[in-house]
Parts: C-alpha cells; structure tokens; sequence
C-alpha cells in the first residue's frame, strides 16, 4: 500500500493586492445587496495560523534532517514531533476559537493522524521490500551515523563497503533463483518500489563517501575502491529489478505496473479528505456522470449530423486544430476569452496583476510522454507535436490537443483555475498550503468547466464534444483510479477503458495511464478532480442558488479560505462553530445506486 502527498516546494510571501474586492467568508454576514462592487476586505484571520506555521516549518527542517526513507531513526522520530502535537491540540481549550480556529485545529489534527498511519504504512512497505533489499539497514545506518556526527573508522567503513557489495550480489542471485523457480511468486509491485528505494539508497550512499572524501586522506584511502564497486553493485542491481523483474526493456517506454493501495488504504484516505463514501460509491457516482456525459454528446452528435455516431462527432472535432506554429496564439485567444466571460458576468473578481503575469511554455517530447495535454499555474506549459516526434506521434498530440479540447484546458489551467488559484491561495491563508488537497486544487478548477458549461461558455456543438470529453475523462479517471487502488483493474484495462469509452488516442491514454500510476499522484487525485467538482457545484446551490450570497462572494470566499477538505470549505461559508469531534458527513452527491 502506498499514499504520497505533494507539497509546495517553496513558501510564496504574501504580495499586497489593491482593489480585490472580496467579501469575508466566516459566516454569511452582509452580503452584495445592490450589485455593486464590494469593499476590499480581509478575510477573518485564524487564532491558529502561527501554530499550523510552526507545525509545518518544524516537520520540514525535521525532514531535512533526518532524511533517508524509510530509514527506522526516522520513522521514530517523526512518530514523536506528530504524536507531540496531537497532544498539544487535544490539549487546547478549543471551545475559545472561532469559525476559522476550528477549521486549522481540525485541519492539523487530520494532517497529524494521517502523518502517523503513513508511518505505519511505510513499515508495512518496508516489510514487503526486506526481502529483495536485506542490506538496505546497512546504509541506512552509515548515513545516520554521519548526520550524528560519529567518528568513523576509516578500515572499519571500507570493510562496511566490502560487505555491502557482497550483501548486494547475494541478494540478486537469490532473487534470481526465486524468479526461475516461480516467476509469479515474485511480485513486480514490491519490485518497482524496491528498485525506486535502491536508487535513493545510492544516491544516499555517495552523498556518505563525499561528505568524507578527500577531506580525510586515511578514509579516501581505504575507502575508494571499496565505494566504486558497492555503488557499481549497487546500480546493477537496481537495473537488475528494472529489467528482469519489472520488466522494463532498455530503449522503450517503461511499463505500467502501479501500486495500489487495497481498501483499508483507500479507506484512511477517503478519512483524511472527508470523504463520507466507499470507493464503490464514488465509483457509482463517476458511473453516473459518465451516462450523463454520453447523453449530452448525443446530442451533439445529432446536431453535427452524425446522428447516434458521437464517436464520428468526436472524431471530426479531433481534425480541427491549429497548424504547426500556431498553438501559442490559440492558447493567449482561448485564455482571453475566458477571462472576458467571467467579469463579464460578475462570477469572480481577478486582480490585475493575476491577468498580467501567467506565461506560457511549449511542453517537450519527453514531457508528453506523461502529460499528452497541458499544465497549468502561473506558467501554461502547452502540449503540441515537435518535428523531433514520429508522424504518428505528431498527429495524435495534434488531435488530442485540437481547438475545441483546449478550450476547457485553457481556463483549467490559467483563469478561473489553477493560475487564479495559486495567485490567490499564496496571499489569502497562505499556511493552510500545508493541508495541500487535489479535492480543492484540481476540484475547484473542474468545478468552472462544470459551471461555465451550465452558463453557455460553449458556442456551438464543437465546443460541447470538447468540453464533454473531458468531462467524461474526468468521470473516468474516477472510475478506473478507484478500481485499479481496489486491485479490480489492470493498467492495460484501464488503458483500454479510455480508449474505448473515452475516445482517447492510445498514445494518450498510455500517458494518462502511466501519470496516474506511476507514484507521482497521490491514489485519490485522479478521482478528486470530478468529486471536488460536484461538491463545489452542490455548495453553490446551496449558498448562491438560495440567495444566501452572490456568486461572486461566493468564488471570492472559496479562493480567499486557502486550500483544505471542501468539506470543511463548506463550514467555513456557512459560518459553522464545528463540534471537536466532528466527522465527515456531507453526502453531496446523495445516496448513489
């Protein structure tokens, strides 16, 4: 089982915004009542704020420093900086906070008691691996004994080199007996995370030799050649799991494999975003958007003449793209249309500088092999064929990145979306960017396809085939990233899946398939872009559609709150004192069949 979550890699410093005009969110208050622009107005600030900060700067220096994975000294230690601060919020007088008080303690306590079962994963995972890895402890505790300034023995480590190599070499010929008596008893997912660890423990192992090297003429001396040949070892063997047990031939793609987590860890998941579903209902949920999906491009079908055919429709929307040379001015056209459409109609405020300074970059071949689409943020990173790729490389990134797709992409990743998002999120509570969720990141930016197609921001039925493919993609990242982390999907059925019922190139869909899966995705981010969509889309129904706030209020307050479970969004809007011991509860999607 396995969990990552991404986390900023830098801290953005608050840059002051004139003329936001923004309404406080900790409760419904007074709201726009004649239709003009509000005030600006700081959103209420949180009685917690420099706890989550220390929170979070402390665990980060402690990560630096204790820094090999997996390494036991660290999971120890780490263990007792989060049961430290559970102590320290179950200690709190927390009836004296506020609406934004609680939202950090809950915020904090989630993010500690998730910190600790990702410990107790990791020892699980660690576990698995022991056996294709019985001399990873051995540098594990070479490095820790250098960051606790020990003194080495010079003989000592060179002998302490020798045997690693010669622990490597007999761990690959065991494993080698073991996949020529049983070839399926030996599991290619414990193989790849196996392999992955290696590779770090490599690189652990010479930032080890070059904190030393040269610097102690006795340990250069008895250490070089010994460290050559256990590095040497050691990077065969990392090529050894690559290639003959996960089954990666040298010159091609790398294949498919995953690691997924199984039920109980989906369940802690679902826990940490508070999400009160099963997996197999949010898999009813995705089943239920995608027949709704289908529908609509029916209907599209039909008034582009190609009748019950929408596979024809999408095929002739995939033909209609730029020429070479000329994604760039697309992307600024389709960027500043969307912007014209939002304050055309009040839904949002957009500072300026926002507006002024996203830029854009073209995405290179290497890139698209993960990412056959765009990326977004304050830079737009464009996908489009390169004259480097084959000619059938060439037509599939042209189809898949054609006008009337990239015009849901564009706003996805600029404006209202996740350029707006981070513009806004590093200068409104920047300190909850430590509760990273894709539920509020990739939510919120599906959330405005959903909303701008509901208000007519497509022109015609090219537009609709494109904007309700990805919709449909997102219905089905839902459904195949949940069945494959519940071990009832393959990768190759995935695959086929989109292909299939998606409309996907299949180049494209082995990118999709490979970025879902290859680790770099938390298990739930696939699905947290349509599932975070539809409780925005039943959040505005309640505050906006009721007339309880106006939608820009609404937008303004979710963008101004910062990043949390939209869970948690929703308290915050509707001004609820949470109960200590509150619990997921919201069924925004209903009860699903």
């Amino acid at each position: 089982m396995r969990s990552f979550l991404a986390f900023p890699s830098a801290l953005v410093l608050p840059v002051l915004c004139f003329s936001l005009g923004v309404l406080p969110a900790g409760g419904l208050g007074a709201q726009e009542a004649t239709g003009q622009r509000p005030r600006s107005t700081a959103p209420p600030s949180s009685s917690l704020r420099h706890d989550v900060e220390r929170y979070t700067l402390d665990r980060e220096a402690l990560l630096r420093r204790y820094r090999v994975p997996f390494s036991p000294v660290r999971r120890a230690r780490m263990r007792a900086f989060y049961q430290g601060w559970r102590d320290r919020l179950e200690a709190m007088d927390y009836e004296s906070l506020g609406v934004e008080g609680r939202i950090d303690f809950h915020l904090l306590r989630k993010e500690v008691a998730y910190r600790l079962e990702l410990l107790d994963r990791d020892e699980d995972l660690l576990d698995e691996m022991e056996p294709m890895l019985p001399f990873a402890t051995s540098i594990m505790e070479m490095e820790e004994e250098r960051r606790s300034f020990e003194t080495v023995d010079p003989r000592a480590a060179a002998a302490r080199l020798s045997d690693l190599a010669r622990d490597i070499r007999e761990a690959r010929e065991r494993l080698r007996e073991r996949l020529e008596r049983s070839p399926a008893g030996v599991s290619r997912i414990v193989a790849l995370r196996a392999e992955g660890l290696v590779r770090r423990l490599g690189r652990v192992l010479e930032d080890w030799q070059e904190h030393y090297h040269g610097y102690d003429p006795l340990f250069t001396w008895w250490t070089e050649v010994p460290f050559r040949e256990a590095v040497r070892t050691l990077d065969d063997y990392a090529d050894f799991l690559r290639e003959e047990v996960v089954g990666h031939e040298p010159g091609q793609d790398e294949p498919i494999v995953g690691d997924p987590i199984g039920a109980e860890g989906m369940a802690a998941d679902l826990a940490y975003e508070m999400i009160p579903y099963t997996p197999r209902e949010l898999i009813a949920i995705g089943e239920a958007e995608f027949a709704w999906c289908q529908e609509r491009m029916l209907e599209a079908s039909r008034e582009l003449g190609f009748g019950e055919d929408w596979r024809a429709a999408l095929e002739h929307v995939k033909t209609l793209h730029v020429s070479p040379g000329e994604q760039p001015a697309l992307v600024r056209r389709l960027a500043v249309e969307a912007v014209d459409f939002v304050e055309a109609r009040s839904l949002l405020t957009i500072p300026p500088l926002a507006k002024e300074i996203w830029r854009l970059e073209m995405m290179s071949p290497e890139a698209q092999k993960v990412n056959p689409f765009f990326l977004g943020g304050e830079v737009i990173r464009v996908s489009f064929p390169t004259h480097t790729m084959s000619h059938d490389e060439k037509l599939q990134s042209m189809r898949g990145n054609n006008e009337h797709f990239s015009r849901a992409t564009v706003q996805h990743e600029l404006i209202p979306g996740h350029h707006l998002q981070q513009f806004m999120y590093a200068r409104y509570n920047p300190h909850r960017t430590a509760f990273y969720t894709p539920f509020w990141i990739e939510g919120n930016a599906l959330y405005w396809e959903m909303l701008l197609w509901d208000l007519e921001f497509p022109r015609g039925p090219e537009d609709r085939v494109g904007m309700l493919f990805w919709r449909m993609h997102r219905a089905a990242r839902i459904i195949f990233s949940l069945s494959f982390h519940l071990g009832v999907m393959s990768p190759q059925e995935a695959i086929d899946f989109l292909v299939e019922r998606v409309g996907h190139e299949r180049a494209n869909a082995r990118a999709e398939v490979r970025r879902s899966f290859n680790g770099s995705y938390s298990p739930l981010y696939q699905a947290a872009y349509m599932l975070g969509g539809l409780q925005l889309m039943a959040l505005r129904e309640e505050l906006v559609d009721s007339g309880r706030m106006t939608d820009r209020a609404f937008h303004d307050a979710v963008l101004q709150g910062g990043i949390m479970p939209m869970e948690l969004v929703r308290a915050r809007l509707r001004g609820d004192l949470l109960p200590r011991d509150v619990q997921a509860s919201w069924r925004f999607a209903g009860d699903p069949g």
